[in-house]
């Protein structure tokens, strides 16, 4: 892969997703204050400063030279707010990436994580990466409309209970 893809900002039509920073933690902890969105992966919210001490540890990078770490704050440009995550563990010489994404109760339902997705998988597709994977428990189905959406397809792997999802570009 060429540039990292963690440092480019993404535009899209109504999303700003921002590469993460410490600074997002205050805001992102309230995004994501609902136990609601722990129902399928399981813990609880992070409190501010927990986050905060995440957000440090994914800046500072893998401890892996040979995994990249890209994680990004999604902003929805309208209402000037942080609204979920989207992020990208990268490996294999950047040919392989697993996505992840999160949108904050308050704005599901509007597409965000749909399109977020979308522009994250588009942008590691253009830099390299050859197979983006996702896993997604069976009973998820917004996060499998999401991926669905991405252009991910299920497959017949499981997971410690969730289903892998992966698009595949050809060489």
């Amino acid at each position: 892969m060429s540039d990292g893809p963690g440092d480019a900002t993404v535009r899209t039509a109504r999303l700003d997703l921002l590469p993460l920073s410490v600074a997002h933690a205050d805001e992102m902890a309230r995004v994501l204050a609902d136990p609601a969105l722990h129902t399928f992966t399981g813990g609880t919210p992070l409190t501010a400063p927990e986050l905060r001490a995440r957000y440090e540890r994914l800046v500072a990078g893998s401890p892996d030279p040979a995994v990249l770490w890209c994680n990004w704050v999604v902003r929805l440009r309208a209402e000037d707010r942080l609204t979920g995550t989207v992020q990208a563990t990268v490996t294999e010489g950047g040919r392989t990436a697993e996505v992840a994404w999160v949108t904050g109760t308050e704005w599901q339902g509007r597409g965000i994580a749909r399109e977020a997705a979308g522009a994250l998988v588009d942008l590691l597709l253009a830099r390299g990466v050859r197979t983006v994977l996702a896993h997604i428990h069976p009973d998820h189905t917004a996060s499998a409309a999401v991926a669905r959406a991405a252009g991910l397809t299920p497959t017949d792997e499981e997971q410690d209970g969730e289903v892998r999802w992966e698009l595949r570009k050809a060489p």
